[in-house]
């Protein structure tokens, strides 16, 4: 039987609550000395948090004046003119000011997991104690924005290097039959070094990004120059104006307007790397003045020239063209690459949870515990950005599948968050309510909007959500049956070892080690072997993996054994949903404790099931058939728990669904 991390319906209890997540959390993130290291940390933050979102200014306000090849106006588009430009920017000003500024550095990025932060890492904070029912929907909600998160990982990548590669066609229509290839290139080259790590890279992503800002600062600080009345825009008056003179079209502008905020996610998922502070002081000192002078910028230019099929590249002097291009494309590979590592990190939560199938994690980096490699990912998410620029051809296209993932997760967070306040802070409905309907003020007409293209493309991040999430639950759900088939004949741990001191099988010399599930009850796998073989090791250690909804567990607490007599032994391993287990290094550890395995002299045991889906299990068929599709094809325990695959012994079993 697989190990309690895949096999338990749910993750165990987290850990006592701490005097900070009893009540409202410090804003401070967590305590890995961040305030020692501000300014190195908010330079790295800018390469990591900030590359999706600063890189919006390539497509966002081009995507809002969009026409079509006739040179009629898109319907989701506004007409170039005084009002629509000083409304569209105040809608810029007020979305980047209430979704990121207020809603995700003021008061999402205060509910933290030991300093981590994402949607698992606001999920667990929600106490087990909790209502089931409200649990439960709040569960499917996380896991569906986690799925959207997929979506949203493989079309970043694509849009933000189409959009800067196009900037060649600026240049000269010479390029224009060479914008797809060369993007092609591009991506197919990031997904292909992925696999040596991003350490190296890494290092040069802040100073890139910082350059990045800054020149975008600049090109749009001369815009504003010459046209200082833009800065009028910041008066929400001018928004309201666009609504009242044509609320159908202002509406539906909506959908690309969301797309300045794309990537205020990820300020709050990699809090953990960088801390708040430094992501709050990056944002405040860098990022906010340089998009905000960007994007008045092209309105200034938009006001003195009318309407440009790319306004961000308009601005750009033609000796700097080329130049900016290499930068563009640098800031876009970087931006994807902070999605490509963060579709690993979320994949490795889920396994963790229990939500995924086993895969192969890669660690590239001997310091930083959070730079990995899955391999799988990396295939799939290469396939899809492929096909999506071989597809799509243009970023305005891509624009219109992209905000629909992004928004349903910030919904989502926003109803966790709420659950959050309530369930783990103890908030009265009073202090809880308005900071959610604030926050869905903003969520829900950004989702409605993007809803209204889906058929223009938006019906693809739903897609994979749909898709991801519909593994994710019938994983969970089949290993949790899994684990009530094996309870239910499951001999209890005491009665096996008075049957051992009774009947003294013969034992033979070295270490064998099972992988339980359930810590007080025999491995079906011991049973197994015990009935076929007939002998047993002078020494037995049965192994528990206990997953705990913390991002990592101190080293005090990661392990326990236990002496049960007779040459048992019980071990203990509490692991948090960013770590990886490693069982040669789990019985290193085990020494501390008394318990001596020999490498040369250890076997491992363990069971592989063949599921048979004609049981009796509540299950729907064809949840049957995709669970059993994907444990045949899930990577081996030896594999994902560095077990020796030399040393293991492996029996199988069939089990009815």
């Amino acid at each position: 039987m697989s190990p309690r991390m895949s096999a338990s319906p749910e993750p165990a209890a987290a850990t006592p609550p701490s005097a900070e997540s009893k009540g409202e959390p410090s804003s401070s993130g967590h305590g890995h000395g961040h305030e020692k290291k501000l300014l190195p940390l908010a330079l790295g933050a800018l390469g990591i948090v900030f590359g999706d979102i600063g890189t919006s200014p390539l497509y966002a306000v081009a995507e809002c004046f969009s026409k079509d090849a006739q040179g009629v106006t898109k319907p989701h588009s506004l007409v170039v003119g005084h009002e629509s430009v000083m409304g569209l920017l105040s809608l810029f000003f007020w979305s980047l000011t209430m979704v990121v500024t207020v809603k995700y550095l003021s008061f999402i990025m205060r509910a933290h997991n030991k300093g981590e932060g994402g949607i698992f890492a606001l999920l667990a904070l929600i106490p087990h104690k909790a209502e089931s029912r409200v649990r439960g929907a709040v569960v499917l909600a996380a896991l569906f924005g986690a799925a959207l998160l997929y979506g949203d990982g493989i079309i970043t990548p694509a849009i933000s290097v189409l959009s800067a590669v196009e900037g060649l066609s600026v240049a000269t229509h010479t390029f224009d039959r060479w914008v797809v290839p060369l993007t092609l290139l591009i991506l197919l080259a990031l997904f292909l070094v992925q696999k040596r790590g991003t350490d190296k890279i890494g290092k040069a992503f802040g100073p890139i990004m910082l350059v990045w800002f800054c020149v975008i600062g600049g090109l749009g600080l001369k815009g504003i120059i010459n046209n200082p009345e833009i800065l009028k825009a910041i008066w929400p008056g001018y928004a309201v104006e666009v609504f009242k003179t044509d609320p159908g079209r202002a509406f539906k502008v909506l959908g690309s307007v969301v797309l300045c905020i794309t990537g205020g996610e990820a300020l709050y998922a990699d809090m953990g790397h960088f801390g708040a502070k430094p992501i709050r002081a990056g944002w405040f000192a860098i990022v906010l003045p340089a998009l905000m002078l960007n994007y008045f910028g092209q309105g200034a230019f938009l006001l003195e020239h009318g309407w440009v099929e790319k306004p961000f590249w308009a601005i750009v002097p033609e000796f700097a063209l080329y130049p900016m291009v290499g930068l563009a494309t640098a800031a876009t590979v970087i931006a994807s690459q902070a999605l490509i590592s963060g579709a690993f990190s979320l994949t490795r939560q889920a396994v963790a949870l229990g939500y995924m199938p086993r895969v192969t994690i890669v660690h590239t980096s001997a310091v930083n515990e959070g730079q990995i490699f899955i391999p799988e990912v990396n295939v799939a998410l290469m396939v899809s950005c492929l096909g999506l620029v071989l597809v799509f051809r243009e970023s305005t296209a891509l624009a219109a599948a992209y905000g629909i993932a992004v928004t349903g997760t910030m919904g989502i967070t926003s109803l966790v968050y709420f659950v959050v306040t309530l369930k783990n802070w103890k908030w009265a409905m009073w202090k809880a309510l308005p900071l959610l309907v604030l926050f869905l003020a903003f969520d829900i007409p950004f989702f409605a909007a993007n809803a209204l293209k889906f058929f223009e493309g938006g019906w693809f991040p739903i897609a994979v959500g749909v898709g991801m999430f519909a593994l994710m639950t019938t994983w969970k759900r089949g290993r949790k049956e899994l684990a009530v088939r094996f309870t239910q004949s499951v001999m209890p741990l005491s009665a096996l070892l008075e049957d051992l001191e009774a009947t003294k099988p013969h034992r033979v010399r070295g270490t064998a080690v099972f992988m339980a599930g359930n810590p007080d009850g025999t491995p079906p796998v011991l049973l197994h072997h015990l009935k076929h073989n007939q002998v047993l090791h002078r020494q037995v250690v049965l192994l528990s993996i206990i997953p705990e909804d913390v991002p990592t567990v101190a080293k005090e607490e990661q392990i326990s054994v236990e002496d049960l007599g007779n040459g048992f032994f019980r071990v203990l391993w509490h692991t948090g949903f960013m770590e990886t287990p490693n069982v040669p290094k789990i019985l290193i550890r085990a020494r501390e404790s008394n318990l001596v395995c020999e490498p040369s002299t250890t076997s491992y045991f363990l069971g592989r099931e063949t599921l048979l889906t004609n049981g009796k299990s509540p299950m729907m068929v064809w949840r049957k058939l995709l669970f059993a599709f994907v444990s045949r094809n899930a990577l081996p325990a030896t594999s994902y728990f560095g077990i020796p695959p030399g040393r293991v012994v492996e029996l199988g079993m069939q089990v009815d669904l």
